[in-house]
């Protein structure tokens, strides 16, 4: 009964003219012509309707409103109405606009960014010599274990790149760099498992770390050689192999080249009957790069290690891969010198055993393989070159390759360590010489220390030290630490001269200095390891190991010293004065370094446009820091070095007077307004 009446009195209110709301109920599908056509409709009225339907008063009507839950055929009506359709379309225009904007400002920032430094520019490389390091098993020699051991100390130097000298499978007597098996690791520093785990433990530290590929040479020992020397196979040519003269027993050599460590670069080989060219020890056989097959098995090699996950590689000697097909003799440096009496390489011109024709074509090979590994996003491998071409810049700054054509991501410069004398001008000279000569665009880097080289503090004495560390950490480009000059390490008191500078790394004051557990360390430690190491430093405010590490942490935080302009601004017999700015930002870093005595610098007449005053942000003696100088007169101690930071509104490389003193390699400038880097300015 109930149900009867309900159809009756819906009945009736279609009779009325009243509109039935369904709710959320939608059971019918609404005709798209009647769509449409209802947004040419009255819109609805909704009635008052009294529940007795015998009821005869009129229902009261007014203009339906929108509710919660209407229908859709209710809804379409109300949307056809201007107040409604020109605010949606209003705001779907403003949607389309701003995605527009948003696109446009996306592609601009893009194109405006400067190129991001890679991690091989932005940190400086901790070079470590394996063998000296940590020893964890005990037997005298440091280890991969014992690098892993300690890679909280590298972090703690706010250093992101390790660089591992050679561990290959090596004799020892060569110290690795005659190798007997690219593919192995010398059982004295571990097993291929301990590096797999060095590897990844590196990685999972956020570090990254670059090996020594020797692609030169090989050991006597290694396989190739002894197949070659018996004429086997494709390995007949591996080496360079030529006959030599005999005569009453005596053997003359094809030629006068002499080797890097003196007398003849040739050697009789029993087996095969003839001489082998070596351009080191005699037990150091020189591989024949213009063959191909040879070329193939670097590059191989290259693969291997890439695929076990290092991030670069430092190519030693690379300006020693070819020599002269023709065999001349090379020229005397004395004309008037007994032919037969040479037997010192400093006593001949290298035409024809070094950096010949051909030789960058093989170097961009190498750079080759490593850009096909360098395809996945952040695992860019870097390449770097060993040249020592001390005598001639032009030669090094070849090995950057060209616009076109790139080599290595920069040759190694060595030219701190090769210094002769120790001065504020000296230094000047040096660093000029390379950023004068560097291709426009390429990256610098700069190393006072290096596994064949005198400390810096027994090369130049103890009171340079930290200043010396501050030139590193604050010139631009990468810089490269010898393990230990972090705490100022000396040579040991040797009888072979290319041990003095690899003695044991001192970590404390106890036994062997924290080094070995064992009873004997391969070479003995220094002396001064109970005042000079690691763990006394640590706890020093004006350690060595302290300054080293705010400087670290001043390079890598702050952008003028990180990527901005250089300008040298005063060099004299004691002093060397530059700045670091960066176009865009206010803040400027002025380095006064003092390589000789106690001095006292008016710089403010140099330049008139510096400030007045300046803050010591940073000095080799911490209880300076903070103070205010004078820039008419700034003294410095023997040996002391400050970062003066100030604001000014005309930096020095926007002056004509500096426009040949001031160098930038990757250009960028700082926009305040919105705290980014930009690229056109």
């Amino acid at each position: 009964m109930a149900e009867e009446e309900t159809k009756s009195f819906s009945v009736e209110l279609n009779e009325k003219g009243g509109i039935e709301n369904n709710g959320f109920v939608q059971e019918k599908t609404v005709d798209e012509n009647e769509t449409n056509a209802s947004c040419q409709e009255e819109m609805p009225k909704t009635c008052a309707v009294g529940i007795n339907p015998e009821s005869t008063q009129e229902p009261s009507c007014e203009v339906l409103k929108p509710f919660a839950g209407m229908p859709k055929e209710v809804l379409l009506k109300f949307s056809c109405q201007a107040r409604y359709r020109v605010t949606r379309e209003i705001l779907f225009w403003l949607i389309i606009a701003s995605a527009l904007v948003l696109v446009c400002a996306t592609i601009a920032i893009i194109a405006l960014s400067p190129k991001c430094l890679g991690w091989w520019q932005i940190s400086p490389i901790y070079q470590i010599y394996p063998r000296s390091f940590k020893d964890t098993n005990m037997d005298g020699n440091g280890d991969l274990k014992g690098i892993q051991e300690k890679l909280d100390h590298v972090s703690y130097l706010n250093v992101k790149t390790i660089w591992i000298t050679s561990f290959y499978k090596s004799p020892i007597k060569d110290f690795g760099y005659g190798v007997e098996d690219f593919r192995d690791i010398d059982p004295m520093f571990g097993t291929m498992k301990d590096f797999e785990n060095l590897i990844a433990a590196i990685h999972d530290k956020g570090l990254k770390v670059i090996m020594d590929l020797i692609p030169n040479h090989t050991s006597a020992k290694h396989s190739w050689f002894q197949l070659s020397r018996n004429r086997t196979g494709k390995y007949v040519d591996y080496y360079i192999w030529h006959d030599c003269a005999q005569a009453d027993g005596t053997i003359t050599p094809p030629n006068n080249w002499v080797s890097v460590y003196g007398n003849s670069s040739w050697q009789y080989d029993d087996v095969r009957k003839q001489c082998y060219f070596h351009q080191f020890g005699n037990e150091q056989p020189d591989l024949n790069f213009r063959n191909t097959a040879v070329q193939e098995e670097i590059h191989d090699i290259i693969r291997f290690w890439l695929g076990k996950g290092i991030d670069g590689f430092s190519i030693n000697d690379v300006k020693f891969l070819l020599e002269a097909t023709n065999l001349r003799d090379e020229p005397q440096v004395n004309k008037s010198q007994n032919p037969t009496s040479i037997t010192a390489y400093s006593e001949l011109y290298h035409d024809y055993t070094s950096t010949q024709v051909g030789m960058h074509d093989i170097v961009r090979g190498f750079r080759h393989i490593m850009d096909l590994f360098s395809s996945e996003p952040g695992r860019y491998r870097f390449m770097g070159t060993e040249a020592n071409d001390l005598e001639n810049i032009e030669e090094t700054m070849m090995y950057y390759g060209t616009s076109f054509v790139r080599e290595a991501d920069f040759p190694f410069n060595f030219y701190l360590i090769n210094m002769k004398n120790l001065s504020g001008n000296s230094i000047f000279e040096t660093v000029s010489l390379w950023m004068k000569n560097m291709p426009k665009g390429k990256w610098p880097n700069w190393a006072v220390g290096d596994p064949n080289s005198v400390r810096i503090t027994s090369r130049i004495g103890k009171e340079y030290l930290n200043v010396i560390n501050m030139l590193l950490l604050t010139l631009p480009g990468t810089p490269t630490t010898y393990y230990g000059e972090e705490i100022g390490m000396e040579n040991i008191a040797s009888e072979n001269m290319t041990f003095a500078e690899k003695s044991p790394m001192q970590w404390d004051g106890s036994l062997h200095s924290g080094f070995s557990e064992g009873n004997v360390t391969w070479l003995p430690v220094n002396p001064d390891y109970q005042n000079v190491n690691v763990e006394i430093q640590r706890t020093q405010p004006n350690s060595t190991l302290n300054l080293y590490r705010e400087l670290t942490l001043l390079h890598n935080n702050e952008l003028p010293i990180q990527r901005g302009w250089m300008c040298y601004v005063w060099n004299d017999s004691n002093v060397f004065a530059y700045v670091r700015e960066l176009d865009g930002l206010d803040r400027v870093f002025m380095m006064v370094l003092n390589f000789g005595w106690e001095s006292t610098t008016d710089l403010k007449t140099v330049v008139p446009e510096l400030p007045t005053e300046a803050t010591i942000r940073l000095s080799t003696n911490f209880s300076n820091n903070g103070k205010v100088v004078n820039m008419k007169t700034i003294k410095t101690a023997k040996g002391e070095g400050l970062i003066l930071e100030y604001k000014t509104s005309q930096p020095v490389h926007t002056m004509e007077a500096f426009q040949l003193k001031c160098f930038v390699a990757e250009k960028a400038c700082y926009s305040s307004a919105f705290d980014l880097l930009y690229m056109n300015c």
